[in-house]
């Protein structure tokens, strides 16, 4: 079961990045918190390749350390924007909307179809999303969903979501191509290279912000840091399946995170709301397995 540990680990690492990046952002733009992640991150993870070989760089590593590099430039930022516009306990959960989306796209992509249980999982994931937003239910029992999709800060981690859909095939292609440790390095120095002109086009007069806000971005790059590590490690051990599942339920950690830290109000329906979407998650992976 130590597999489960690192799993879990990498859920709440990353919840704890999730705390880091609402208090960055209140404080240094999407742009500059893009920026200081990805390069810190490939800092702070270089170092891992002293104890792993390097790997033999194939073919398609430089088409897909090109595409990672605009497809997760478009993704943080928007990321950013969505923590910041709006509650995280809203918007953390709307990652756990990724497998529906593969669910919907690989019949076109891959030929790939849900069997019944995946399309049950489907339907858990949303009415998860609709108790996120219960308590507006006495406006009509639509408009939760409805308000779900007006929140500012829930579009943009759909938009999120859309580009993740892409960006994991891409990941799997420069992982295929060279190792875990060499891609997630390349990847996060990759964002880091398209997101520099976007810095000083949009945001260059706040650059100095990032000396003043360097411990916070460091607390951050280290939290993505470990929890890449822990993920990679609970690969080693585990199926993918178990392991994401189990990584799903950072939503839930960061709707406590919320709840305890951002005063986050509603907090009932949405720790429901996450923990059904969580289940709606674990069924669908489940679903691969029959």
């Amino acid at each position: 079961m130590s597999w489960f540990f690192f799993a879990i680990s990498t859920a709440f690492l990353e919840s704890v990045r999730d705390i880091f990046n609402k208090k960055a952002i209140s404080q240094i733009d999407e742009y500059v918190s893009t920026f200081s992640l990805n390069l810190l991150t490939a800092i702070f993870a270089l170092p891992l390749l002293l104890f792993n070989d390097i790997p033999n760089i194939g073919n398609n590593f430089w088409y897909a350390i090109i595409a990672i590099g605009i497809f997760n430039t478009i993704a943080y930022l928007l990321f950013f924007k969505a923590i910041k516009a709006s509650d995280l306990s809203i918007v953390a959960p709307i990652t756990t909307f990724s497998p529906l989306l593969l669910l919907i796209t690989s019949p076109f992509i891959v030929g790939e179809f849900p069997n019944p249980l995946g399309i049950l999982g489907i339907f858990i994931i949303v009415i998860g999303a609709y108790l996120l937003k219960f308590q507006d239910k006495t406006r009509g029992y639509l408009f939760p969903l409805k308000s779900l999709f007006n929140e500012t800060g829930a579009r943009f981690m759909f938009g999120v979501v859309l580009v993740w859909s892409i960006s994991a095939n891409i990941d799997k292609i420069g992982v295929q191509n060279s190792s875990p440790i060499m891609w997630a390095i390349a990847g996060h120095l990759s964002v880091t290279v398209f997101c520099l002109p976007i810095l000083f086009f949009k945001s260059k007069s706040n650059i100095r912000e990032i000396k003043s806000n360097g411990q916070n971005l460091i607390f951050l790059s280290l939290a993505n840091t470990l929890s890449i590590l822990s993920q990679m490690t609970a690969l080693q051990l585990a199926l993918v399946s178990y392991v994401i599942a189990v990584k799903r339920t950072s939503a839930l950690f960061n709707v406590l995170w919320g709840w305890l830290i951002f005063k986050e109000q509603g907090i009932k329906e949405r720790i429901v709301g996450s923990m059904i979407m969580i289940l709606g998650v674990v069924v669908i992976t489940l679903s691969k397995m029959f």
